[in-house]
């Protein structure tokens, strides 16, 4: 029997956080799980993209900002993350980006958050931004 026939698979998702001077860049969701909660642009990878391809098109489409010098946060894997589904996120830091922030597709606004550890991030987020942190210190020393 082949693997893929009767398997459930899980969906991938490329997920960004931008560090700009005033804070991160957050979206506020248009639409549920979570809708009117902040979180790091993300989206869902199509069949024939890398997660990079992914990450960047998305940024595009959901901030309008052109995203490249991405850097590796992590895996997040949970199943439990999203109520969707098994959904796992390749996240990246975008070191370099171009371009004014703009709510599109699935962002009802942007907001650039100075305070956002105390800030209420939707999902898993807020472990998101941290990680994303970290990797953003480590390449600034």
């Amino acid at each position: 029997m082949d693997f893929f026939t009767n398997q459930k698979l899980p969906v991938v998702a490329a997920d960004c956080v931008v560090f700009m001077e005033e804070g991160v860049l957050l979206i506020r969701r248009r639409d549920e799980p979570g809708k009117g909660r902040l979180t790091a642009p993300r989206g869902m990878m199509e069949i024939d993209e890398t997660v990079e391809e992914a990450c960047k098109r998305e940024m595009l489409e959901e901030t309008g900002l052109k995203v490249d010098g991405l850097e590796l946060v992590g895996v997040f894997s949970d199943p439990n993350r999203d109520p969707r589904g098994r959904i796992i996120s390749v996240v990246f830091l975008a070191t370099e980006w171009s371009g004014e922030p703009r709510a599109g597709d699935d962002a009802a606004a942007i907001e650039i958050i100075k305070d956002w550890k105390n800030a209420d991030l939707a999902f898993d987020h807020m472990e998101i931004v941290k990680m994303a942190e970290i990797v953003k210190n480590r390449e600034s020393s």
